[in-house]
């Protein structure tokens, strides 16, 4: 027997196949219809949220975006940020053209010059090259942008300033007919050099490539916006890789789990002892062996240098015997930790021993990590500073012995950071103490007075750079006192007071 219904022939000994109500079906299909409108809405909200500045629509927008992505919390330790804030819209403008910077020296002296080519090529609207680090001096290191610096967080913090991409597109390459003026820029120049004499090049050369760029902006006389686009690519645009971050984050936790430290940045080290002919405390021996790396390095100085008068004009970095002295005449407590922010000392543990008998918890970074922790980072020297940089700006107390690039750096970002205590030595005072107390003129408690009363107006207090005008090399250097930026939240005139005097309120 068979039974018809609805169109559908079944026999009557089986049962009949299943059959979905159409109610279901309109369900299903209503649901996917939905969804698809929901996230397009979605979407279209994160392209609103770039455009418009609604705090509304950005709180929404944001929460989508990192939902996406999926990034995992990073924490925020001692000044440096690791996590993405949002993406501001890219700046709308016209390319002047495509601006290739090779940076020289080491990692602060390089750092610094990055931050002025920004500045450079948002000045003359150029879309920059990421730039090229320095292989081929004393430090020989291999390491490139994207291994010191996260390279996806530095073109996208900028991109509401400048455009920045990784290489050259192949359509201004010599093989379409486009040649690279290369030169080095003028140092300490103002805008006008830029606008003037700069800018006209690229008239006639689409790229143009600074092939050296230490010092090559001025350290005043600039507009406060490019002073404050300075100090942006600095404190926020310049982060360290996540390896670096990490690394650097546990060695401060590790010193700071035993208490207060004291960061010395002692910069007693071959490659300065060679090229400064500072020698004071060497041997016969090792002031020869200086001497000849001096000048097996063409662009260090070739000449004759005395050192006993470079060191009575305070030119000479301290030895880690005068610095055992200072750190116990400015009132060190001997159980404090001092951390040596530096590479291998001249001399080694021989020259390290009385300032270690004076303070008994000297560490170093190959010290407080295991064997296989740093060996990412042997010899790539400035990965290595990028991690003496961290724990230096998180010290309790900073204390350079000599008024190098990383010195200076380290100094504006501890001011950056409140304007924490960092020790400005007074060398050429000190050097005349420290021999007046050595040959037996000045007992210890003289000495010890002395060196306070000189350094108590230079704990890193706030203070105005200090301007000598027709003479950018003698001023205080943007670097390590970038005034402008420090007083987004704080009346700085009830700090700095007026003028320029380089002495704090």
């Amino acid at each position: 027997m068979e039974v018809r219904s609805e169109g559908i022939q079944v026999r009557s000994d089986k049962l009949p196949a299943p059959v979905i109500p159409r109610t279901r079906l309109r369900i299903w299909f209503v649901r996917v219809c939905s969804s698809i409108v929901l996230w397009t809405c979605l979407v279209q909200l994160v392209t609103i949220g770039d455009l418009w500045h609604s705090h509304l629509i950005s709180g929404i927008t944001n929460r989508i975006y990192h939902i996406a992505q999926l990034p995992l919390p990073l924490p925020v330790q001692d000044g440096f940020n690791q996590s993405r804030p949002p993406l501001l819209p890219e700046r709308n403008y016209t390319s002047n053209g495509f601006l290739r910077v090779s940076c020289n020296g080491g990692l602060n002296q390089m750092r610094a010059a990055i931050c002025d080519m920004v500045t450079v090529a948002r000045l003359l609207n150029l879309t920059l090259v990421v730039p090229e680090l320095d292989k081929t001096s004393f430090w020989a290191d291999p390491s490139n942008f994207e291994d010191i610096f996260d390279v996806k967080h530095f073109i996208d913090s900028l991109r509401d300033e400048v455009r920045i991409i990784k290489r050259l597109p192949k359509r201004v390459s010599r093989k379409h007919g486009y040649t690279q003026w290369e030169m080095p820029p003028v140092s300490w120049s103002n805008e006008k050099y830029y606008v003037q004499q700069i800018l006209p090049l690229f008239n006639k050369y689409k790229v143009l490539h600074f092939n050296r760029t230490d010092a090559r902006l001025t350290n005043n006389g600039l507009p406060l916006d490019l002073q404050k686009l300075r100090c942006h690519v600095n404190f926020q645009a310049l982060k360290f890789t996540p390896q670096i971050e990490n690394l650097g984050s546990k060695l401060i936790r590790i010193l700071q789990e035993k208490g207060p430290f004291v960061a010395l940045h002692l910069r007693y080290e071959m490659d300065m002892l060679a090229f400064s002919g500072c020698t004071h405390g060497c041997t016969n021996e090792e002031a020869e062996d200086l001497k000849r790396m001096r000048y097996a390095y063409p662009w260090w100085r070739e000449k004759e240098i005395l050192s006993e008068d470079k060191r009575s004009q305070g030119l000479c970095p301290l030895t880690p015997e005068e610095a055992a002295l200072v750190l116990q005449a400015l009132g060190v407590d001997r159980e404090t930790q001092i951390y040596i922010a530096a590479g291998e000392i001249y001399g080694s543990e021989r020259r390290l021993a009385a300032l270690r008998a004076a303070f008994p918890h000297i560490v170093k970074k190959e010290k407080l990590l295991g064997p296989g922790e740093l060996l990412q980072f042997q010899n790539h020297t400035s990965q290595m500073a990028a991690l003496d940089f961290m724990v230096s700006v998180a010290s309790n107390t900073f204390v350079p012995t000599y008024d190098g690039n990383m010195a200076k750096l380290v100094e504006g970002h501890r001011r950056y950071s409140g304007f924490k205590k960092t020790i400005l030595l007074d060398r050429r005072k000190l050097v005349e103490l420290l021999d007046m107390h050595q040959n037996g003129t000045l007992p210890w408690n003289g000495f010890a007075i002395a060196v306070q009363q000189t350094h108590k107006g230079r704990m890193g207090q706030p203070t105005r750079r200090k301007i000598i005008l027709d003479k950018p090399k003698e001023e205080d250097y943007f670097y390590a006192n970038p005034h402008e930026c420090l007083c987004e939240v704080i009346d700085c005139d009830d700090l700095l007071g007026t003028g320029n005097s380089s002495k704090p309120p």
